[in-house]
Order: structure tokens, then C-alpha cells, then sequence
């Protein structure tokens, strides 16, 4: 049986939402895989050496907390992407953060995720604050080719990490998993996965709450 529990991050610290806080979340679920919204490069051979001969932790905040995790339980890491986002991501951004109105919700957000930690960010409230800025941003582009490319992008990153734990699931077996995925992409991956075409695994889904 495939158990996996999603579970929404952000990949810097910031307040509650640090390593540790993390960490204390990843032992209680004890997974015996952990999937990374991650590119393969993310954590180079190099850098977990740097961390197993010198305690030095990786700068990102989901690493850092599977290192912690490393001392106590052995487990196995999967990276789930295939592809990084594009230039059309980048762009869309550097239009819509220049809006004062988008940057006080910006702000916000990030205030609470601070303040409530992974609390917020495994919310409804987040999910909502999240739609609210996703509305906005599209009244800013008016379906702009910009606009578009990135949704397109967007769509393609996050199907490919849905493939690749299904993917994973065929070949191994395991009871407890979890997938740590940023909190922009919560409500997205958990309609796709609702509505994923399920051959031959059908994997448990356990969406974390606060």
C-alpha cells in the first residue's frame, strides 16, 4: 500500500516556517520516501558529502529539514522534477510584482506564513489567499501571451512531478511517503491528483491540515 501525505512548504525560512518546524512534522509521519518538488541537480552529491563530513545544511528550507531527518531514520529521496520553470514564468512575475495591490497580498501571505507557520500554509485561509492573488494576477496580464505561456509552463511542471511519483510507485514498494511541494501549487496538485487517470497504482492520498 502506497501511502502518501502532501504536505505544502516554501522553500526559504522565514518565522515558524523553518527547518526545524519541519522536521518535527517529517518524524511524526515518519515516511519512509520523501518526494521534493526538486530538480535532481537541487542536491548535489557535493553538497550532501559538505553535510555528512561538516554538518553544513543546504540553504533550501525543505533540504535542510530532510537532513535533520537523515540522523535518525534511513529513507529515500526522490527529486520529482524534470524540468525547472521558464523564462515565461519569470516574466509573468516580473510584470504582475510591480502591481502595489498584488505586492500588499504578497505581503500578507507571507506575514501569516511567518507568524502560523506550516499551520497557514496547510490551510483553507492559504488556499483561499492563494486564488486571490491568482485572480489578480490574471486581471493584470488580460490573457496576455505571457499570461499564457506561463500557465502552459505552470501545467507542465506540475504534471511532471504527479508522473513521477506514479512512476516511482509502480517500481517500489513502501507504506508512508510524503510530498513536499510549495504552497503556490496546493490546490492545483491536489485537483490533479483527484482526477489523475490511475493504471496500475492507485496510491493512498492524504492531503496535511492544519
Amino acid at each position: 500500500m502506497h501511502n502518501i501525505t502532501l504536505i505544502s512548504t516554501v522553500h526559504k525560512e522565514t518565522g515558524k516556517c523553518n527547518a526545524d518546524e519541519l522536521y518535527k512534522i517529517i518524524e511524526k509521519i515518519s515516511p519512509e520516501v520523501i518526494f521534493l518538488e526538486a530538480l535532481d541537480e537541487t542536491y548535489s552529491k557535493y553538497e550532501n558529502s559538505l553535510f555528512l563530513s561538516f554538518g553544513a545544511y543546504h540553504k533550501k528550507l525543505e533540504i535542510s529539514a530532510i537532513q535533520k531527518y537523515c540522523f535518525n531514520t534511513h529513507f529515500e529521496y526522490v527529486p520529482v522534477l524534470d524540468i525547472g520553470l521558464s523564462d515565461a514564468f519569470e516574466k509573468k512575475y516580473s510584470v504582475v510584482c510591480e502591481n502595489s495591490e498584488l505586492q500588499k497580498l504578497i505581503d500578507n501571505f507571507n506575514s501569516l506564513a511567518s507568524e502560523y507557520g506550516f499551520e497557514f500554509l496547510n490551510s483553507v485561509e492559504s488556499i483561499k489567499l492563494q486564488e486571490e492573488m491568482r485572480m489578480l494576477e490574471s486581471r493584470l496580464l488580460n490573457g496576455s501571451e505571457v499570461s499564457k505561456a506561463a500557465n502552459e509552463d505552470i501545467d507542465a511542471y506540475e504534471n511532471s512531478m504527479i508522473r513521477n511519483i506514479y512512476s516511482y510507485c509502480k517500481i517500489n514498494q513502501f507504506i508512508t511517503a510524503i510530498f513536499l511541494c510549495g504552497v503556490a501549487h496546493r490546490k492545483s496538485i491536489i485537483e490533479k491528483i483527484e482526477k489523475y487517470d490511475v493504471q496500475e497504482v492507485n496510491p493512498s492520498w492524504i492531503i496535511f491540515e492544519n
